[in-house]
């Protein structure tokens, strides 16, 4: 498989934590014109959201399983910069901005490895659910430490 996952911690300060996961576009992600096709940034996004979680100390995975807590996306935005081409490495930055008990908002950036241009920006946002979709409130443990990321106290 062409595409790495290697993901690192960056602190931009004490409330604020970063994940950074990079990819090695592969041409099956490419279209027509040899530029990535649209919708892979949001599969980039997922990526980048999943690895942030992780850093967090939680895997999506036993959310649901254990917890039965899904984090559905309602609305996803991403605005494009600049082309990606087939063998570019992608740093994916990958950011929690907002959380409430039942509503959580990530943003990201896409940006060139070799020269640190953005290549996309982005912001997902989400409903905290159960298996069946129905809005629960998200469980005390990840909302201390979601609070703790975007610097909000827990009171």
């Amino acid at each position: 498989m062409s595409r790495s996952h290697t993901s690192m911690s960056v602190n931009i300060n004490k409330n604020a934590w970063v994940n950074e996961t990079r990819i090695r576009v592969r041409y099956a992600e490419t279209d027509q014109m040899g530029v990535v096709y649209h919708a892979n940034h949001f599969i980039w996004f997922e990526i980048g959201r999943v690895e942030l979680l992780r850093q967090f100390g939680f895997n999506y995975k036993d959310m649901e399983r254990e917890d039965d807590c899904f984090i559905a996306v309602v609305d996803a935005q991403c605005r494009y910069k600049a082309p990606v081409h087939y063998d570019d490495e992608v740093i994916v930055r990958t950011r929690l901005k907002h959380v409430r008990e039942k509503v959580i908002r990530f943003t990201y950036e896409l940006r060139n490895a070799a020269n640190g241009a953005l290549l996309a920006e982005g912001e997902t946002t989400h409903i905290v659910a159960n298996a069946k979709m129905k809005p629960r409130v998200l469980p005390e443990k990840y909302m201390q430490v979601f609070r703790a990321a975007v610097g909000t106290r827990n009171d």
